[in-house]
């Protein structure tokens, strides 16, 4: 049976634990337990579940004070609690929703309607996380349209007039050698200036000028493309896409990030393509799990040598991320297979089994909200019917792998 979340149950008396235990794994849900709310709070800081059901007439801190404790830290605080008591009084139960609670069931209850609360919140907490997701993916739309529009203008204004600069440039070199011929023997004033400005260089590096300015203008049209490409704008959701084409596309915007800096050298990328067929696919959702797991790959890197840039660094491997891709067995069906590996600072054994958890972030407060990796996990797995994984190795580095379906 699939896994349908995971909750965690706090309750004094194991009988009652035995029970919504039994209930929910038959429902298919991962249980975790805990008998008071001391423990409760300690396993939620290594363990965040989907839900907590949550016992109010505890020995040491009650139900509700334990409530309010998950409420008050910034990393549990999302979490739904529903409190399951045999308190029936009103009071109780507005003091419950107060503090935070999102539900309220009486002992003795339902195992169906138990079920259905449940199922209830845990669908509002995924359509949390489908709106953010949405309105991060609107606003980039957004985003990129704007910059798309006010560069494409004036860039292609310059493009257009560098083949009229180099033609007027061809015309007064001509005008030039024709009065070299007419006046072979010019006034000294004139023979100065041209010593001064060393004629003859100046005749070949404006023209080098000019072809410099004209790739630098194709660059910028070309970022201009990926930038379309990237959220595919103007384009239907859900289309037939080229892997390869959505990787590169990202790669490129992500190209400054790349260059080399004071304490590291540029990245380099490896690109092992192998054979794909087009897939059936949101080419923009995608786009946005490729620039999150590749931006956390970048910082992983730059973390490992900036931590390194007071020693020496001669024993560490240049900074190197690697792109994989392949036709690849899994559970008897063949997927798509990608990988995106860097040789960063790699993620500590202990958190990696949380590294999909929704607002989960080892980042200081206002670097990160913990919603990169949840919604690439989203995306991946419940709208393109995928899987993701994580290895990673502290010190080393991380490799992600996506599966999608053909």
């Amino acid at each position: 049976m699939s896994n349908k979340g995971q909750i965690l149950a706090v309750d004094d008396t194991p009988a009652n634990l035995q029970v919504i235990g039994e209930t929910l794994r038959n429902a298919g849900y991962t249980v975790a337990t805990a008998i008071d709310g001391e423990r409760a709070l300690k396993r939620l800081q290594r363990y965040q579940p989907d839900l907590v059901l949550l016992d109010i007439q505890m020995p040491g801190i009650d139900g509700f004070e334990t409530c309010r404790r998950l409420k008050a830290a910034p990393n549990t605080q999302h979490i739904p609690v529903i409190f399951i008591t045999a308190l029936s009084d009103t009071i109780n139960k507005v003091k419950g929703l107060q503090i935070g609670g999102v539900d309220y069931i009486t002992k003795p209850f339902d195992c169906a309607e138990l079920l259905a609360r449940i199922q209830v919140h845990i669908n509002l907490k995924k359509a949390q996380l489908q709106l953010i997701q949405e309105s991060k993916l609107s606003t980039l739309g957004e985003l990129v349209a704007g910059i798309a529009h006010e560069v494409n203008n004036p860039i292609n204004f310059i493009y257009g007039n560098l083949k009229h600069a180099a033609q007027y440039h061809q015309d007064m070199l001509h005008l030039l050698e024709l009065y070299e011929n007419q006046y072979p023997d010019p006034p000294q004033a004139i023979t100065d200036w041209r010593e001064q400005i060393d004629l003859a260089f100046l005749k070949k590096d404006y023209f080098a000028l000019l072809e410099s300015m004209k790739t630098g203008t194709e660059r910028i049209k070309g970022i201009v493309v990926s930038l379309r490409s990237f959220s595919k704008l103007d384009e239907s959701e859900w289309k037939t896409s080229d892997i390869h084409e959505d990787l590169n596309n990202t790669l490129t915007l992500l190209s400054y990030r790349l260059q080399a800096n004071s304490y590291r050298e540029r990245i380099k990328i490896d690109k092992n393509y192998g054979e794909l067929p087009l897939i059936y696919c949101n080419p923009a959702q995608l786009n946005q799990v490729f620039m999150n797991l590749l931006v956390n790959a970048l910082e992983a890197i730059d973390a490992k040598y900036w931590h390194e840039q007071d020693n020496v660094k001669d024993n560490l491997e240049p900074p190197q991320l690697i792109i994989s891709t392949a036709i690849e067995m899994r559970n008897g069906e063949k997927f798509i297979g990608i990988h995106i590996q860097d040789n960063g600072v790699g993620i500590p054994e202990e958190i990696q089994p949380r590294i999909f958890e929704q607002f989960f972030t080892t980042k200081s407060t206002g670097k990160g909200t913990g919603l990169g990796l949840a919604i690439a996990h989203q995306i991946v797995t419940e709208k393109h019917g995928g899987a993701i994984a994580c290895r990673s190795e502290l010190g080393t580095g991380t490799e992600f792998i996506i599966f999608l379906p053909l």
